[in-house]
This record gives structure tokens, C-alpha cells and sequence, in this order.
């Protein structure tokens, strides 16, 4: 029989891990899993809360009405869910959820980091979740393929590392996706763009103008994607590529496609590269690459040359000249034997708009630059700066004070736009309109 003793806040900590892990294990003696397999979650739901409840009369566990209920509620997360984790997914608030480890779990609220009283039972426990989230997805993760990146049925992207790679135990990075996906009107209202910019934005999309997405971890890339490509027309037929998926297009015309990797044995991976060969054999109308971050990125530049304009792809790099740099590096990767100039020109002629997106120190996200690739000056690619954001210091609350302003620069492929009907105001790129944030 479970019995209960006067202990310390840290022994009653223990002692609840411990009946959860028993009452647990009890449960899954009880139920008939060919049943539940049938079942849909709201109708498993109360089935499950009963059998709990029974359990626990049966035991005698001596817990109030409150402790009882939560208990319960923590049971069904276990069984139907990931645990310990599902509170924190269904808080609209939180962005990432970090877990270093079984004992320590934290979260970013609105740019910030802050811990948790989130924690696993043991690292069992925790690899426990780990397996449930990756098989889903026919993924694995074990000692001989220690890392993997997986994702959630909403969307939201998953990447777990376990010993020996990860030396303290188990670790899982998990980025939330709004089940209501930001729109343009939403970048505007947190001032991460401006009005301006985000009618640029259609534009290029509409003028087909073949875009890359610049920034680093968590600024937003995947964001603006789906903004960008939310302006395609549903006459289109759209395919896009991902490691894993989590772009959310709106339009009825789209066919995903997601790499695969490798077996136990080490056989049948399949790579972006290998998906991106196949999406030109699709009739595609356009081309969207979650990332580039190999060989891959010289097949996207090649079918943005032969005919797929208006494709869409993310970078990490830290401004526009780097994203450039590191194209021209993953290119390298490929082993297409170029000389440097004949390469740029490649590249040059391939893309036509970088769109850079930085995290700042406060935590926003800002579209800190929208720069425009105009050809080629010698050996190097020529860009001009259409759009910028300037940081101007601090204000007395800590946050960062800036200004969204255009250049003046009137851009090249204003003549695509003509060409393609595609109208916006003449005063866009008026560079004395600027906006204070």
C-alpha cells in the first residue's frame, strides 16, 4: 500500500515523483491498449480519470480534494501527452521550451528566459518523452544517432540530444508555433516592421523576386516565411522543402515535402538535396526551402536561374553581406568547380532581394534591413539598402530605442514590378518619413 509521512518541502517533492511514477505504472497494467488505440482523446479522457481515481481509493492515498484532481490531470498528461511539458504547451505566452536535462526546465516569455519548477522524474523519464515525441514522426534517437530534430503535431519544431554527445543528461529544445500563424498586421503592431516594408514585402513576393530570408537563431526566420509566402497567389502551385516541417501556408495548393534520416542501418536518408532535384520534377509554380544549410543551396540558386522565380529560402547569418558569403560558401560545399567571380555572378544573378532579420538585446525582433542585389562591380556582388533600422540607445525602462527609415533609393526591380503589374505607393522610399520604436 502507497503511504504518506511527514517530510521536508524536497522528500514530499520525491514522494509525489515517486507515486506518479507507480500510479503510472498501474495504469498502463490496466488498460486494454488495443481499446485505447481506437479511442479519440476527448473520449479517452474521463475513462482515464476514473481508472486513476480508482486506483487511488484502492490505495488509500492520503491526498485532499486539490492534490487528488491535479494528480489526476498530471496522470492523463502522462499517458496522452508529453508529461510534464503539456502546461507549458498549451501556454500561449511561452515561445521555447528549454530542458537541460530532467531537473531543469526553462522558458522565453516575450524575449525573456526564466526557469521553471518544471521537472522529470529522472532521465528515463525524460528519454521517455523524448522517444514518444520522435517516433511520432518515424524518427529515432539513441546512442548510435544521438541528436534528432523532429517536430509536434501542431507544428512546433523539436530537437532532442542525448549522452554520450550531451555529457549531463538528455536535452530537448522545443519551438512553439501559434496554432494562429503572426500575420503582417502582427509584425506592424509589435513595431517589428513598418507599414512600408510589409507592402514591399507583397510586392516582392508578387513580382516573383527571388528571396532569401538573413538572421540568426530565433529572429524570426520562419515567421516572415510564412508571411512572405501567404502573399503567393492561390493560383499557384506551391511545394515546399523542410528538415522538419513546420511552415503553415494558407493556400489549398501545396505539397510538403520533408527529409528523412537515415535507418539503423545507416541507409535510406534522404536529403534537401535530393528533395529539391525532386520538387523541379513536380511542376512547381514556386519553391520554398525552409533553410539552406548544405548542397542543397547550389540546386535552389540553379532553379531560381532556370526559370523558378519568385522561390523562397531562410539563412543563418548575421547581415546581408554575410548571408552572401555564406551562399557562396555552401555552394563551395557542393563541389561545383567555379572560379570566384564566375560563382558571385551565379549568385548575383540568382537572387534578387535579402531580407535581414536580427534578435535584439531587449528581446524584440526587428527587420533590420531590406537590401536589394543589383549585379556585379569586379569581383564583388553590389548590394544597395532599400530599407534600415537604427538603434539610437536605451530608454529609462531598459528597452531599446530605434528608427525605421527608408534610404531613398529608389530599387532596380521596380521595373519587375511594372512589368508584372504590381503597383505600390510612390512615396514608399521617401527617406524623410521615419518611424520612432
Amino acid at each position: 500500500m502507497l503511504t504518506a509521512k511527514p517530510m521536508n518541502a524536497a522528500q514530499q517533492n520525491a514522494y509525489y515523483q515517486e507515486l506518479k511514477g507507480k500510479i503510472h505504472h498501474r495504469v498502463i497494467d490496466l488498460m486494454d491498449l488495443g481499446v485505447v488505440s481506437t479511442m479519440t482523446h476527448a473520449a479517452l479522457t474521463p475513462e482515464l480519470g476514473k481508472l486513476i481515481e480508482q486506483i487511488l481509493q484502492q490505495e488509500s492515498v492520503p491526498l485532499n480534494q486539490r492534490e487528488r484532481a491535479q494528480l489526476i490531470q498530471e496522470m492523463v498528461h502522462e499517458v496522452l501527452g508529453l508529461g510534464p511539458l503539456e502546461p507549458l504547451l498549451a501556454d500561449p505566452t511561452i515561445a521555447d521550451i528549454l530542458v537541460n536535462t530532467h531537473k531543469q526546465v526553462f522558458v522565453e516569455r516575450f524575449g525573456k528566459l526564466e526557469a521553471t519548477s518544471v521537472q522529470f522524474r529522472d532521465e528515463a523519464h525524460l528519454r521517455k518523452i523524448i522517444d514518444k515525441i520522435v517516433s511520432r514522426v518515424g524518427r529515432r534517437v539513441d546512442e548510435s544517432s544521438p541528436m534528432v530534430d523532429a517536430r509536434l503535431a501542431d507544428g512546433s519544431r523539436v530537437n532532442a540530444i542525448i549522452p554520450p554527445l550531451a555529457i549531463d543528461g538528455a536535452c530537448m529544445s522545443i519551438r512553439k508555433f501559434s496554432r494562429d500563424p503572426l500575420q503582417l498586421r502582427n509584425l506592424i503592431e509589435k513595431k517589428s516592421v513598418t507599414p512600408e516594408i510589409g507592402e514591399l514585402m507583397k510586392g516582392i513576393v508578387q513580382a516573383r523576386l527571388n528571396t532569401l530570408v538573413s538572421g540568426g537563431t530565433g529572429t524570426g526566420k520562419t515567421t516572415i516565411l510564412n508571411i512572405l509566402s501567404g502573399f503567393i497567389p492561390s493560383t499557384e502551385r506551391i511545394v515546399t522543402i523542410e528538415d522538419a516541417a513546420e511552415l503553415q501556408l494558407r493556400q489549398e495548393h501545396v505539397v510538403r515535402l520533408e527529409t528523412r534520416p537515415s535507418n539503423i542501418e545507416g541507409k535510406g536518408e534522404v536529403t534537401q538535396r535530393e528533395l529539391v532535384k525532386n520538387a523541379l520534377r513536380m511542376r512547381p509554380d514556386r519553391i520554398i526551402l525552409g533553410e539552406v544549410r548544405g548542397a542543397e543551396t547550389l540546386d535552389m540558386l540553379q532553379a531560381m536561374n532556370t526559370g523558378h522565380d519568385g522561390s523562397l529560402t531562410t539563412i543563418h547569418a548575421n547581415s546581408c553581406r554575410d548571408a552572401l558569403t555564406r551562399v557562396e560558401t555552401l555552394v563551395a560545399m557542393a563541389g561545383l568547380n567555379l572560379s570566384t567571380k564566375a560563382l558571385r555572378n551565379y549568385i548575383s544573378s540568382a537572387l534578387d532581394v535579402i531580407i535581414q532579420l536580427t534578435r535584439l538585446s531587449d528581446g524584440t525582433r526587428k527587420m533590420t534591413s531590406v537590401q536589394e542585389i543589383t549585379g556585379m562591380e569586379g569581383d564583388v556582388i553590389t548590394l544597395q539598402e532599400i530599407f534600415t533600422y537604427e538603434q539610437k540607445g536605451l530608454d529609462q525602462q531598459g528597452n531599446l530605442k530605434g528608427r525605421f527609415r527608408a534610404t531613398g533609393v529608389r530599387p532596380k526591380f521596380m521595373e519587375r514590378f511594372a512589368a508584372r503589374g504590381v503597383t505600390i505607393r510612390p512615396d514608399l522610399f521617401d527617406a524623410g518619413k521615419v518611424y520612432e520604436c
